[in-house]
């Protein structure tokens, strides 16, 4: 059995003094489209989400001072943020807030949920996970509460 040698490799050098770092941009596959938000949400088959998701609109659109954005084929953002990951370095850029109606409920794209702990025992009925917040329908939360959820949100992009 032949043993391999080890293959060398040039040392990476640090950047010249004054000169950027190359950053490492992620390409991602959910970008901005050309798709009308508002179309996107007409055809959303269940009529409570449908109400809720132009309801959240209009509440992102009045926090922000934006005009929204489909993000793929299924998310509507508002903003853009290149964020960096802490552990890897990779970058990506994302929406700084959105939301999503599915069909099991409706995610709303908070990213940074340790900024809302406190808030979010105030909601009412939802669950958590990663940066998303899942609601079943906006009856089920406190209006207040999810429009402060959003401040926070912009206050830290």
């Amino acid at each position: 059995m032949a043993v391999k040698k080890p293959v060398k490799t040039k040392p990476t050098k640090p950047a010249a003094k004054g000169k950027p770092v190359k950053s490492k941009l992620a390409v991602i596959k959910t970008v901005p489209t050309k798709v009308s938000p508002e179309d996107f949400i007409n055809k959303v088959d269940n009529e409570q989400n449908r109400k809720d998701s132009f309801s959240i609109l209009e509440m992102m659109k009045k926090a922000t001072g934006e005009e929204p954005v489909m993000w793929g084929s299924s998310i509507i953002g508002f903003g853009n943020k290149r964020y960096k990951s802490p552990a890897t370095g990779r970058e990506v850029d994302w929406m700084v807030i959105g939301f999503s109606p599915r069909k099991a409920n409706i995610t709303v794209y908070l990213m940074d949920m340790s900024k809302h702990e406190k808030a979010l025992e105030k909601l009412g009925k939802h669950k958590t996970g990663g940066g998303c917040l899942y609601i079943n329908k906006l009856s089920d939360i406190d209006a207040k509460v999810q429009m402060g959820l959003i401040d926070t949100t912009l206050k830290g992009k």
